[in-house]
């Protein structure tokens, strides 16, 4: 496909005679063939790892009818986006470490930064809803299943698939259209958005500004909401008079908290400081963790804590 056909021509910069890059080349972690192989068997395992058990969290929530509440409806969505995390990087990334070609074109380039993004923010947003559901669950007990409604819980989700591919179209649009005249080598192993923008033959403050916009609303934004919630859930759970009723109480946020933590710091690194700090290699390991880690944490995080998940795992088996 010859991108650079597809490209307006007011683009170029007036009176200057500038060849566009039709592709890219990912550089990934390793030259090593060797080294390469052996990150090809780890890097396998855990996208296996990964997408089986988010995989697994959403059909025993679909077959269980005991599931069908609306905590577990959005632990459904949030394993869906984990799987989509990992398979929009990681297959093409696994291809690359066994392969003498490297590169992946421009439009395959757009696509991938997209789609990425998207599963990021609808995520970010998500998190957010999941700590509503908590702040009702615990202080308002007896009106939970009247304010959390299917439909309400419908609109939600709604909401933060609608939020996360809008923003994201917004901030790969502004990427992508950047002039890029070469090089074309991205220090990353996927189609990263400050990693692309580096090759960009123009200043990018501007784009930089807008990305700095849309962190705030849905990364700042978000995180300060989770925060408030937690503050009230804990001013809640202090009421309590049994201390056995306390530590129920507290299992139930364990798992987001732990969930958010993993998410929210790696990315608040990446995603919300000067691009002055970029650092290619430290930038590649921080997004690997928040990027594949994270979607097999989760699921860990959530069935090893959580005993109706282990009885819904025991009453399929038995089936």
């Amino acid at each position: 496909m010859d991108i650079n056909g597809l490209l307006p021509t007011m683009w170029m910069p007036p009176g200057q005679n500038q060849s566009w890059v039709s592709e890219f080349i990912l550089l990934g972690f390793s030259s090593d063939p060797m080294t390469n192989r052996t990150l090809f068997s780890a890097f396998l395992l855990l996208f296996l790892s990964s997408v089986l058990g988010n995989g697994l969290i959403i059909t025993l929530i679909c077959l269980d009818t005991h599931l069908h509440t609306p905590m577990y409806f959005f632990l459904c969505i949030l394993s869906l986006l984990d799987m989509g995390y990992v398979t929009t990087t990681v297959p093409q990334m696994l291809v690359h470490l066994l392969s003498q070609s490297q590169t992946i074109s421009f439009a395959a380039c757009w696509l991938q930064m997209y789609v990425f993004g998207a599963v990021g923010l609808t995520e970010c947003i998500l998190f957010v809803v999941m700590a509503f559901d908590r702040y009702v669950a615990i202080c308002y007990p007896l009106h939970y299943t009247v304010i959390l409604s299917w439909g309400l819980c419908t609109r939600l989700s709604a909401g933060t698939w609608a939020c996360g591919f809008f923003f994201s179209l917004i901030h790969t649009f502004f990427t992508m259209r950047l002039p890029y005249c070469g090089p074309n080598m991205v220090n990353h192993y996927f189609c990263e958005g400050p990693s692309v923008r580096n090759l960009a033959c123009m200043d990018t403050h501007v784009i930089e500004m807008v990305d700095l916009v849309i962190s705030v609303f849905m990364v700042v934004a978000p995180l300060l909401i989770i925060v408030a919630s937690y503050i009230r859930i804990a001013q809640a759970i202090l009421k309590l008079k049994s201390m056995q009723a306390r530590c129920k109480a507290f299992s139930t946020c364990a798992s987001h908290l732990t969930v958010i933590t993993f998410f929210y710091a790696p990315a608040t690194y990446l995603y919300m400081r000067p691009n002055s700090s970029y650092s290619p290699e430290q930038d590649k390991q921080v997004s690997l963790f928040y990027n594949v880690f994270t979607a097999l944490l989760n699921p860990v995080v959530y069935s090893l804590r959580n005993k109706d998940m282990k009885r819904a795992f025991l009453k399929v088996m038995g089936r």
